[in-house]
């Protein structure tokens, strides 16, 4: 697969620093978190693909039938394809780590292609996941580390169900790190110092 398979902004870095894949929400483009992304690992070279399905008019990285309802097949192809860009992109920098943050749809398809390809990624930051699915994991997750933060009132992802995959990535024997908020579907500033914080092991030594 091609570093150019998705529509994507590749922006700053140093050679041989860690590569840092942000990934989008429905309706955003691969502009939505570039700047997060630099600002919180600068020395990454931050890549953000746009999602290459349209959900009337909609960015996404799958299709769905309805609210949390995926169709898996077209997830199965969504993740096949992203972890060969993924792939990519690794081959051609050569990084010294690979770090993924995700939110919503964009946490999903970044979820989905751990369980797909589990040995590509150091970790993930997984803002307000929604998997409605028992993750079938080709291989382990022992020593990846994971960041889910989450809204308690959040409309979109029921509270139980980013339980139910803290528990299901800690079963992977996973490290499972879940930030909560009393709000919703939005991002807080709590998330945002949260990631910070667990990115900064990635960040070069002077």
């Amino acid at each position: 697969m091609s570093t150019d398979s998705y529509i994507h902004i590749t922006a700053g870095g140093v050679p041989g620093g860690p590569l840092f894949f942000v990934f989008h929400g429905t309706g955003s483009n691969e502009g939505q978190l570039v700047g997060l992304g630099r600002d919180l690992l600068p020395e990454a070279t931050v890549v953000s693909p746009r999602g290459d399905v349209s959900e009337f008019g909609a960015a996404r990285f799958f299709r769905r039938t309805g609210e949390g309802v995926y169709d898996m097949d077209d997830l199965a192809r969504a993740s096949a394809k992203m972890a060969s860009f993924v792939e990519a992109h690794v081959a051609a920098a050569k990084p010294s780590a690979i770090v993924g943050l995700g939110y919503s749809n964009g946490a999903n398809i970044l979820a989905s292609t751990i369980f797909a390809a589990p040995g590509l990624f150091d970790a993930a930051v997984l803002m307000h996941p929604l998997i409605p699915f028992q993750p079938q994991v080709k291989g382990d997750l022992a020593g990846k580390r994971f960041l889910m933060t989450a809204g308690r009132k959040d409309p979109i992802c029921p509270p139980n169900l980013t339980s139910r995959l803290e528990s299901w990535l800690k079963a992977l024997d996973a490290e499972v790190e879940l930030l909560w908020h009393e709000g919703g579907h939005e991002i807080r500033q709590t998330e945002i110092d949260a990631a910070r914080v667990f990115l900064s092991s990635y960040r070069p030594q002077a």
